[in-house]
């Protein structure tokens, strides 16, 4: 549609509008629902419609709903843009808060509050007044958010009509579960904001809203609210402190069931409460994980892949602080094909914590199974665990022979990782030497292209030089391509492999010596690593 077309169809759209304003011959609701419908298409696609606000609104003296629906949205959209206009919007508003439908209340004071419009604030005290007091509950549901909007608009108005004190009130005794949500929830809010306004005044509403009637007031009606009141209720609930172990008891006792929950979001806040309610109690406590951890266990193999993730990063957590209890059900963290890498990635995590001496066996077996998985990032990580887990002393002699089998699998990045894990393990553990040098020999140096494969390949040459004969010939292929060598850290532990053959066999080694000082002394980011390596080669020299 181009401009002279979007103007003409405006145009149309503006008389119709104008002729329908205050008809009511039989059948002018469907047409005025075809306009409606037109107009808020335009609206939504981005085209600016605001210039038939009046007509809109003159249209809007209905007794349908859906007309009603559909100019609220209207009037929303543009009044904040357009204060003047928004002006216009009172009267039928006002009115409309009136109305006998209950409904129709509600959707015209959301309305009403949703304007944000400084200079008509005046114009929402009376209807909120009355909304909170309303018989009906979607209204003073609607009221009590409409309080929070109010309050971002002009705090000192809320607060000097003491709307706040209102919430309180229905907080306690407004018999439907969704006000009381919702007072909760402006309340929390405001009182957030309040700190930077008043830190003693929103100190003291904190500690009302965390007193001991309110919070028990909330978990005997848990039941009644919705998933996301249920949250609500219960991340408060865990900021509450109880003045004895008895009142910990009673509230750990009204939610044992919310542990059962279908929703995850409820289950993982309620455990927060347990754990927060058992934290000076340590026997408690420790009874907590074991109550929990059946709860989370099922959590992580149901649902979608981002509600996984969540419960296993909680589960990472407490699996950091009692191990043992989770190291029975490690298979619970085994990597399906369908899990997406950052949840596999969690998964080892979870894997390398749990592994003890009971079960480093098949945790080492299915790991090495991953070694060749077709992502290659998860077959890292999981090379990387298989280390992480031999580092621990965990059935070490098993675990050399699995890195020392990932070597023959002759693929580069599992090999790149092998080097460097087998270097770790051997600084260790020098006893396992003989046996992983006999394979580490057999790598063809071509093959490893990564600075830090390489660089534990030459560490390993240099330092393990009398147990492999061709270390100071695999070395010299290595100082030859040193000019193509990129890396600052492979260069370093040239050098140092060097020095280190030199004085284990000297004269294999002299003139490989002499080459690599040579090219680092021509290499400006070497200098002080060549002086020193010259510095051991003089004392040596002297001291034949």
């Amino acid at each position: 549609m181009n401009a002279d077309s979007r103007k003409g169809e405006l145009a149309d759209l503006k008389a119709q509008l104008r002729q329908l304003a205050g008809s009511r011959q039989p059948g002018v609701e469907d047409i005025k629902r075809e306009l409606y419908k037109k107009v808020i298409s335009y609206m939504t696609i981005g085209i600016d419609v605001s210039s038939l606000f009046s007509e809109m609104v003159m249209c809007s003296a209905t007794s349908d709903l859906v007309l009603k629906k559909m100019c609220y949205l209207y009037v929303g959209n543009y009044a904040r843009g357009h204060p003047d206009l928004a002006l216009l919007t009172i009267n039928f508003l006002q009115k409309d808060c009136h109305d006998d439908d209950p409904m129709i209340r509600g959707l015209a004071l959301r309305s009403l509050c949703s304007l944000r419009v400084k200079n008509l604030v005046e114009y929402l005290i009376g209807p909120l007044r009355s909304g909170l007091k309303d018989a009906n509950g979607y209204v003073r549901t609607v009221a009590a958010m409409g309080v929070l909007k109010l309050y971002h608009i002009a705090p000192s108005q809320c607060t000097d009509n003491e709307f706040p004190a209102m919430l309180r009130a229905l907080l306690l005794n407004d018999p439907d579960a969704q006000v009381v949500a919702n007072c909760l929830c402006a309340l929390q809010e405001i009182y957030t904001a309040e700190v930077n306004v008043s830190p003693e005044t929103a100190a003291r509403d904190r500690e009302h809203l965390l007193s001991k009637p309110v919070i028990y007031s909330l978990l005997n009606r848990i039941k009644d609210f919705t998933e996301w009141a249920q949250c609500l209720v219960l991340d408060m609930v865990s900021k509450y402190v109880p003045s004895d172990s008895d009142e910990s008891f009673d509230m750990m006792n009204i939610l044992e069931d919310r542990l059962q929950h279908t929703n995850s979001a409820v289950v993982l806040a309620a455990i927060k409460v347990f754990l927060h309610l058992t934290i000076s109690m340590a026997d408690i406590h420790q009874q907590v994980y074991e109550r929990i951890k059946a709860p989370l266990l099922t959590l992580v193999n149901s649902g979608s892949a981002e509600q996984t993730y969540a419960v296993l990063s909680h589960l990472h957590l407490l699996v950091l602080r009692a191990p043992v209890l989770f190291s029975n059900d490690y298979k619970h963290f085994y990597c399906r094909y369908s899990d997406p890498t950052y949840v596999k990635k969690l998964k080892l995590e979870m894997l390398t914590a749990v592994a003890n001496e009971t079960n480093t066996y098949e945790i080492v077996t299915e790991l090495s199974e991953y070694a060749a998985n077709v992502d290659v990032a998860i077959a890292r990580e999981s090379i990387r665990a298989v280390g992480k887990i031999a580092l621990q002393q965990y059935d070490v002699n098993a675990i050399v022979d699995r890195l020392l089998q990932f070597l023959e699998m002759e693929k580069d990045y599992v090999t790149a990782e092998t080097l460097v894990l087998v270097k770790d393990l051997l600084r260790k553990y020098p006893q396992w030497s003989h046996d992983c040098i006999a394979v580490v020999g057999s790598v063809s140096s071509k093959t490893v292209t990564e600075p830090k494969a390489k660089s534990a390949l030459v560490w390993m040459l240099g330092e393990y030089a009398y147990d492999m004969p061709d270390a100071p010939y695999i070395l010299e292929g290595f100082i030859e391509n040193w000019i193509e060598e990129d890396s600052a850290q492979v260069r370093l532990e040239l050098l140092t492999a060097v020095t280190k053959i030199f004085f284990k066999r000297p004269p294999e080694s002299i003139k490989m010596l002499g080459a690599a000082l040579s090219a680092g002394l021509a290499d400006a980011h070497q200098v002080n690593w060549i002086h020193s390596s010259m510095e051991w080669v003089n004392r040596y020299l002297f001291l034949l």
